[in-house]
């Protein structure tokens, strides 16, 4: 994990100026392709995604050292060409992984958070899960077992496949002619975002588009079908840790109130989206529109955006000192200071969703934190971190300000949006 850190530490600059960058281009040339909020939850579900994988919090049920144990057939030589077929047997497994995560009902509830974002940008492509916490994806790497290709070799390419997966998310770049056929493609990646009936599940690969064209789920980017993105079922939150299990809380209530039990067990595996009749009647879900100016867009005055700024540097800057730290603190330390970053996110993505509790979790949220520096096991921070450790002081004491403040508004979630 340290060494996930480091390399961390390099990449989210590097994400984040590309960021900038398309933000500027869009602003020059009219072409906007960001807002506010959807921007800030984007990025704020990238700061999840990186504490949930640098604290190893997820169960693994097969490994793939214990797959390639126990069935490797062959033995090859560390050469260029064994990077190279390593490369393509992880791009193959995440097809594969890909495919299931959008067919399967319980699988859908780990991948939806990627999809949803009503805007597609450099930013979305953060938006990545922290619901899958039981892995079993080394099962889809089987043919990288058995041709013996070490785990080694393994652990050094999926970072780079994962991050190879980041720059065709935007609108500002056309078809790429001959790479069509051989990369994963902004043009193509639009399509797989896009809610629309004839883009829907298709384009699942990640780097070579060779998997879609095989297996049937290649589709082209038409002229006359511009993409709707988004999901059928809209989050309608920026909250990413609430979207991340927003699918898995519908599927257990409808499991809990459907009355047929073949109902309440064969809804985990069906279809995405699948539903027993009873339920559909006693819960019925909003359904996006199809109309791409219709988006969950509440309006926020500048107070409001200062807050979220604020809020945000704030969680960054404690991210960087977790991340730039993590060798030298003790896992006590790393997860509890984990745990109460991911609380901040959820706390102000919450008020910025107008939610009426949010005002008193934030005033919660800064003295739980205020709390956690004062206790002594915590003291070291004083000794080695006092710059760090007074920013910290001063970030709990002024969301307790902030939650004071907004309480004093009445929020009114409705009357709110645009």
């Amino acid at each position: 994990m340290d060494k996930y850190a480091t390399i961390l530490l390099w990449a989210i600059p590097g994400f984040f100026i590309l960021v900038v960058v398309e933000i500027l281009y869009g602003h020059f040339t009219k072409k906007q392709t960001y807002t506010f909020m959807d921007t800030i939850a984007s990025l704020s579900s990238g700061m999840t995604n990186i504490l949930k994988d640098t604290l190893g919090l997820a169960i693994i049920l097969i490994s793939y050292p214990f797959i390639l144990k126990k069935i490797a057939l062959f033995e090859l030589e560390d050469t260029l060409s064994l990077y190279v077929i390593a490369f393509i047997c992880i791009d193959f497994a995440s097809y594969w992984i890909h495919r299931l995560n959008h067919k399967v009902n319980v699988f859908w509830n780990q991948h939806i958070i990627h999809h949803s974002s009503e805007e597609f940008n450099l930013a979305c492509a953060l938006r990545q899960s922290i619901s899958n916490l039981v892995g079993f994806g080394a099962l889809f790497l089987i043919p990288a077992a058995i041709l013996g290709i070490p785990y080694e070799i393994i652990i050094i390419l999926s970072p780079l496949h994962l991050f190879g997966q980041f720059w065709y998310h935007t609108r500002h770049i056309g078809k790429l002619g001959a790479l069509e056929y051989i990369l994963v493609t902004p043009s193509q990646h639009r399509v797989h975002h896009a809610i629309n009936q004839v883009y829907i599940d298709k384009n699942l690969s990640a780097i070579f588009c060779i998997w879609d064209r095989i297996f049937g789920t290649f589709q082209e980017e038409l002229d006359e079908e511009p993409p709707v993105y988004g999901t059928i079922k809209p989050s309608q939150s920026w909250n990413p840790i609430w979207i991340n299990f927003q699918h898995l809380w519908m599927l257990m209530r409808d499991a809990w109130y459907a009355q047929k039990w073949t109902d309440k067990l064969k809804i985990w595996f069906m279809p995405t989206g699948w539903r027993p009749e009873d339920v559909k009647d006693k819960f019925p879900v909003l359904i996006r529109s199809m109309n791409p100016k219709e988006k969950y867009k509440p309006y926020y005055p500048r107070p409001w955006k200062l807050i979220a700024i604020f809020h945000f540097i704030s969680q960054n800057i404690m991210l960087v000192f977790l991340l730039s730290n993590f060798s030298s603190l003790e896992m006590n330390f790393q997860l509890s200071f984990g745990f109460i970053l991911m609380l901040s996110i959820f706390g102000f993505t919450a008020l910025m969703d107008f939610y009426r509790w949010a005002p008193n979790f934030g005033i919660f949220f800064g003295i739980v934190g205020l709390i956690y520096l004062v206790i002594p096991l915590n003291y070291f921070l004083i000794e080695k971190y006092i710059i760090a450790y007074g920013y910290f002081l001063f970030y709990f004491a002024v969301s307790i300000g902030i939650g004071i403040w907004t309480n004093s508004k009445g929020l009114n979630r409705n009357l709110a949006l645009d």
